[in-house]
This record gives structure tokens, sequence and C-alpha cells, in this order.
């Protein structure tokens, strides 16, 4: 039995390669993987002594040879192969153990040059899986270094692998060269300015219970690159397994929370958040959260983004909560929330970044692509439309109801007083019907003037800033933009209200 042996990941190749030849198998190697394995004292064939021809091109061309690919993919139950091996002096290679040149780390280096890419596309490498890959009834495949264990073990014990797991092997490495390929395609068609294809790789984190709906199947699945605030990086503390839900939800609320560097807490349901607070402190943050909408944080999820203390936990243990996320929590909150053997406790990278990330969203037959909604301006004095100018604590309160409106379902409306959110209207059919269900929300909270409102979308009529000069709203923030602005402005002014345009929509459909 022989091996074929061409590595760029060496992690465990030499003891796997010790363990072939204890079992009676000859190892061919190439290039810097035979001086690895003869600097480690294991017997090796060079490549060139088995094709008979040097390695040429400064190692571009070593096995791309009729004896290896001839070695790979005769079939074993075929006499005119064998024929033709015999004929031809090659003989079998029963195995391949390849991994490829490192073209994504490459690429992901920050100086990258288009040359140094290119010489990192593996060509032999994917052709020799691809054949064994091929021929796995008679040949084993092997580019995962997890994989060397269980190889061994069933040689050992059967003499040989199974023919199940040589097929296992044979789907792992076609998986492996696809996405090898998918990464060269996509880093090459943006070289050339091509996008009329888009290539994905996603890994499955858990096949889920159900999706939206107890009939509906589900998976969750991870993008090869790590982002931060991410449930597909998260590390859950405690609870039970998370539902398709559970992490749309969940999503949602980090969405939001990515927005703010000063303390702050949101509760979240169905997507929308229904309270959420900044504050000089965590626990002000969650008491002012919680007091928002005391009713609908039942069953909900909560955000914070710092680390959760044992005075907060000891706060949110007596409210029924689905989620709780934090970029940490004390061993002591830990140990008050962990007696709610259900209550999941997610552990969130939350560290700031500028990256661009990629949105995608499916439709029937199709799929939308987008630019995450990461951009925010910040509402400032010079924005003012009115006469009016907004005061220091309008112009805070602006700035938080702008930064939490993006995130609400569209038309989205939000009432803010004191950094808290104190009613949220969410994805009515008309703006002022989202106003009235903000404001009713707030005057039923007790809040009835000096409010702010802030509204993701430009007003089409004044009717929004009547109805907000009747529940006492004193500013409002918007993105201006419809050709009846003039109408919200004047009427603004005729009730001395403050109004800011923006310049920028946040249309969350």
């Amino acid at each position: 039995m022989r091996a074929l042996v061409s590595v760029s990941d060496k992690r465990g190749v030499v003891d796997f390669c010790k363990e072939l030849r204890r079992l009676g198998w000859e190892i061919i190697a190439t290039g810097g993987t035979m001086k690895l394995l003869e600097d480690s004292g294991v017997d090796v064939i060079n490549i060139s002594d088995v094709t008979g021809f040097p390695e040429i091109c400064d190692g571009r061309v070593k096995t791309l040879h009729p004896k290896v690919h001839g070695g790979l993919l005769a079939r074993r139950d075929d006499e005119s192969h064998l024929q033709a091996l015999r004929d031809n002096a090659i003989e079998f290679i029963d195995m391949v153990c390849v991994n490829l040149y490192p073209f994504r780390q490459t690429i992901s280096k920050p100086d990258v040059s288009m040359e140094d890419a290119i010489e990192n596309i593996d060509i032999g490498g994917p052709s020799m899986l691809r054949s064994a890959a091929k021929n796995y009834r008679d040949v084993t495949v092997v580019c995962n270094p997890d994989d060397y264990a269980r190889i061994i073990a069933e040689i050992e014990a059967n003499g040989n692998t199974t023919l199940d797991t040589r097929l296992q092997l044979s789907a792992a490495a076609y998986t492996h060269t696809a996405e090898y390929d998918m990464c060269i395609a996509t880093y090459m068609r943006g070289a050339a300015g091509l996008n009329e294809k888009l290539f994905t790789s996603f890994d499955l984190v858990q096949t889920l219970r159900y999706g939206e709906n107890p009939h509906q199947s589900a998976k969750f699945y991870r993008a090869e690159k790590s982002v931060p605030f991410s449930l597909a990086t998260a590390k859950q503390l405690g609870g039970k397994e998370m539902s398709y839900n559970n992490i749309q939800d969940a999503n949602a609320a980090l969405n939001i929370t990515r927005e703010f560097s000063e303390p702050f807490c949101v509760g979240l349901k169905h997507m929308n958040p229904c309270g959420a607070a900044i504050g000089k402190d965590i626990k002000e943050a969650w008491e002012k959260a919680y007091e928002a909408d005391k009713v609908s944080i039942f069953g909900g999820i909560v955000a914070v983004n710092r680390e959760l203390t044992k005075e907060v936990a000891e706060l949110m243990k007596p409210i029924f909560l689905e989620i709780i996320m934090a970029p940490s929590f004390s061993d002591e909150a830990l140990e008050v929330l962990s007696t709610k053997k259900n209550l999941r406790l997610l552990q969130v990278d939350m560290t700031p970044s500028a990256d661009v990330q990629t949105q995608y969203v499916s439709v029937n037959g199709g799929m939308l692509v987008q630019q995450l909604d990461t951009e925010t301006r910040e509402v400032v004095a010079d924005m003012c439309v009115t006469q009016r100018k907004p005061s220091s604590d309008e112009l805070a309160d602006m700035n938080f109801g702008w930064r939490i409106v993006k995130h609400v379902k569209s038309n989205a409306i939000v009432a803010v007083k004191d950094g808290h959110t104190v009613g949220v209207g969410a994805g009515q059919m008309n703006r002022v019907g989202s106003a009235e269900i903000a404001l009713k929300q707030a005057k039923a909270a007790g809040f009835a003037e000096g409010l702010v409102l802030a509204s993701d979308g430009f007003f089409p009529f004044d009717d929004t800033v009547t109805l907000a000069k009747e529940y006492g709203v004193t500013a409002l923030v918007q993105p201006g933009g419809s050709v009846r602005d003039e109408d919200s402005v004047k009427r603004a002014d005729e009730f001395g209200m403050t109004m800011l345009m923006t310049g920028m929509r946040h249309f969350k459909h």
C-alpha cells in the first residue's frame, strides 16, 4: 500500500506518516513535506523517483504526471485499466494526503500583491484530491489533519479504511476543493471587476428544532469570516438550545447595541425594541429600559454592552426573559442567573469595528445582497430647519432616538425622553399610524411633555407634526426629502417646535 503525502498544513503529519509506516505503508512525498519527514526519521520516496521526471518551474509542476494520476484513477475492477498500468509500469497509489497552498490566508494580508496571490494558487493539490476522491472505492483521500486518527484506527482494525469512510472523505475533499476554487474565483473576479456571480460559503453551526413555526425545518450556518456582534461565534454559558426566532431576535438586538459606546441596554421582542436606554452604568440603563415597557419585555431578549454584574443580574432574575447577551458575565452574575435553567446566557464579542459587512436576504428563487446599515450620522444643531434651535438635552435625545429608530421596522417612530425610549411605533402602513402608537404609549406611561420624536423616513404630510404637538413633543428628527418638507417645517414653526433633518433615511423592511 502506498500513500502520497504533500501538505501545506503540517499539523500531525509526521506522526500520521510514522503510523502508516508502522502499518506497512510506503510514503511518497514532495518538496517541503518530504524534507520534514526525512528530518523526522520517516522513510520517504521522492515523487521524482515515481514519475521519473524532476520537479520543474519552481515546483509548479511535480505531480501532474500519468504515473501519479494513473495510479490514483485506475479502476481496480476493470481489466483494461489494470493492463494500461502494467503496460506503462504504473503502480497503484492507495491514499492521497494533501491540503492546499494557503490562498485564503495569503489574500487576507493587507499588502498582498497579485503576484503573491497567484503563486499561492495550488494546481497539483486539487488535481490529486479530485482524482483520489473520484476513485474513492479504492483510494483514501484525506485533506484534514483532524481525520488522521480515525484513518489510522480503521487501518489498524481492518487493514484499510472502510468504504463508508472513503465516501465521506471523498465528499470532504470535493467540498475542500470547491471552497478553495470559490475563494480563488471571488478574488480573481474582484480583480477583474466582474460581479455577475455570487459565491458564498457557510459552515453548519447547528440543526435547529424547527424554523419560525414547528412545521418548518431550519439550520443555522456560520460565515467563514468571524465578525463582532455575531451569534455565530457567541459562547452560550447557560440555558436551553437557541431557536430560529431566538436567533433572529437576538441578532436584531445586537445590531441596536452596536450603535452605542456609552453604557446601554435594549429589550427586544419580535425584532423591534420595546425598551432601550443609556445610563451612567448598566444598572441605570437596565432600569430605564425596563421601565420603558414593563409589559412587552415579558418573554423578551436583553442585550447590554458592558459586563453583566451580580447587581444587575439580581434585578433581571425576577423577569421572564428568553435571552441575556453581554460581552462578559461576572462569576457572581452567572451564579445568580444559572438557577433559571431555560434562560439563555450568551457571551458575545462586542468589539467596535468599522469593517463593511454584507447582508444577505433570500427571496423566492433569488437573493438580495446589500451593505449592512451600520452608518449613522451624528445629529448636530446645524441640521436644524426650524426657527427654534434645539436645546442640548433635546439634541442628546435626538441622537439617541435617531440611533434607535433605524432598527425599528418601517414605518418607524420612536418617542424619547432623557436617554430612553418611552414609545415605539413599528411597521404601520402609514407614518402617522406609527406615531400614534408611540405617542399613546408614551402618554400612558406618564410622559406628556418635553418629548423628542424620531422618524426613520420623511414626513409626507404635516399630520405627524400636528399629532406630535398634541402629545407634548417639542423636538423632531427625521431624514427629510419629501416634496412637502416645507409643510412640516411651517407646522413645527407654528407650534414653536424644533426640527432637524439628517439627510439620511434608515428604512428597515
